[in-house]
């Protein structure tokens, strides 16, 4: 009845203990009787539909045995090691902008901003961006977190500085660069989920392909068979 319970869709899960438990023992009774009526052998196409159920869940128990024994700690960390032990930290930006729609709007801003305007306070009277009411400011963000103009107009600048008018997608920019700083490396547990996801088709790989030396694999040759055959519904009821 457990088992039964975890494959149901999630409506069904937020069903009163009580309600869920007759619902599912009256089925499984009602599955019984009518199983038990069954004679004779168990017609093909059900018994291929037993087989590859069959065989896929056994696959996915032993995929989680590989899992259990090749994603270890130490392996884990081992990748860790290979991955950011000779890295290095990416480059983050903290910045501001004002977004207008002319190249000739951008502009004046910055003759503006040369005699002494006040760059936050341009940004709230003149910016249509949705950074506008906070004075432009786009907090901190690293590479290939911005439209490649705007990325590469920041990139390029010192800390301070104020933009050329750098046109995107959006309209045009006139950029403030406030900060720079190296991030930090992540901690391991930080990256251990994006580790596990990392290895596990190799680890997976590599025990199959381990297996495939070990047996014989007999295989109908691709030429020998249309493909399309597969979509014939008949072959369902033979």
């Amino acid at each position: 009845m457990a088992m039964a319970r975890s494959g149901l869709p999630e409506q069904y899960l937020q069903l009163p203990d009580d309600v869920l438990f007759k619902a599912i023992l009256d089925q499984l009774v009602n599955q019984t009787i009518l199983a038990d009526r069954f004679e004779g052998d168990v017609p093909a196409p059900v018994q291929r539909r037993l087989d590859n159920e069959r065989r896929s869940l056994v696959a996915s128990t032993v995929i989680e045995q590989i899992v259990e024994e090749k994603l270890t700690d130490d392996a884990l960390k081992a990748a860790y090691s290979a991955k950011y032990s000779e890295a290095t930290p990416d480059k983050e930006f903290k910045a501001a902008h004002i977004l207008v729609e002319t190249e000739e709007e951008a502009k004046a801003l910055i003759e503006e901003l040369a005699v002494g305007a006040d760059f936050t306070e341009l940004a709230k009277e003149r910016s249509t961006g949705p950074s506008g009411p906070n004075g432009g400011d786009l907090g901190w963000f690293s590479k290939g977190m911005m439209v490649p103009p705007f990325e590469e107009a920041v990139a390029a600048m010192e800390e301070g500085a104020i933009s050329d008018p750098v046109q995107t997608q959006f309209g045009w920019h006139v950029i403030k660069l406030n900060e720079t700083r190296l991030s930090d490396l992540p901690q391991f547990e930080e990256v251990k989920a994006e580790l596990e996801s990392e290895l596990f088709n190799t680890v997976i790989e590599a025990e199959v392909t381990r297996l495939k030396k070990l047996g014989t694999i007999e295989q109908i040759s691709e030429n020998d068979i249309d493909p399309a055959v597969l979509k014939e519904d008949a072959l369902l009821t033979e």
